[in-house]
Order: C-alpha cells, then structure tokens, then sequence
C-alpha cells in the first residue's frame, strides 16, 4: 500500500504562486509514476503535471505548461507542483496520484493511489 498526502493549498490573487506538497509514504519503492490532477466543481477530473521515476520525464497538461512546474525529492519521497501565474480558472481541489503499473499517467483510470486533496482558490 501506498499513502500519499497534500499539503499547500490556500487562497491567493490571480497572478500569485502556491507550491502544493505530496508525502509519499509505504511501499514507495513500487511507485512508477506520480502524478498531480485536479477536479474543478462541476467537471471532472484533469490531469496536471506528471513525474516518470525510471527516466526523471516530466510532463504538462497544455493548460498550465509554462506555469507549473513539478518536482521529486526522492529523499524525502516527496513531490511538489509549483503553481505560478495563477488564473481564476486553476481554482480547483488538486489531487497527487501514484501508479505501481505504468510510467506515465495522464488519465485517473491509470491512478493506483490517490491522496486526499488539497483546496486551490485563485481570486480575481
């Protein structure tokens, strides 16, 4: 089993920054990839930003490339997704996510793990 918690979120103005923190605890060595996804009220779950543990890739979903920024520190097991430039429209409860199968995760069906959430609220 692996648990996974945030912490970071909080209210900020639109153009501000946030780094939102995910603890990775348990059978950490299993983990392939991990994830950030968010789910805005009303819509569905989107990914965000992904991590590869095997190659150290990185990804983005096209909304938030050039503002994210997601990062590991393996000796903490921890990951962390630097949020600046903030837009109204990134309000959403952001999710970190772990896969012990695959290397690459871009949809919540490919998700092993999920942590609790933590409340993003970017105002205007």
């Amino acid at each position: 089993q692996v648990q996974l918690v945030e912490s970071g979120g909080g209210l900020v103005q639109a153009g501000g920054s946030l780094r939102l923190s995910c603890a990775a605890s348990g059978r950490t060595f299993s983990i392939y990839a991990m994830a950030w996804f968010r789910q805005a009220p009303g819509k569905e779950r989107e990914f965000v930003a992904g991590f590869s543990k095997s190659g150290g890739s990185t990804y983005y979903a096209d909304s938030v490339k050039g503002r994210f920024t997601i990062a590991v520190d393996n000796a903490k097991n921890t990951v962390y997704l630097q949020t600046n430039s903030l837009k109204p429209e990134d309000t959403a409860v952001y999710y970190c996510a772990a896969s012990t199968a695959r290397e690459n995760i871009r949809y919540p069906s490919g998700v092993d793990y999920w942590g609790q959430g933590t409340q993003v609220t970017v105002f205007s």
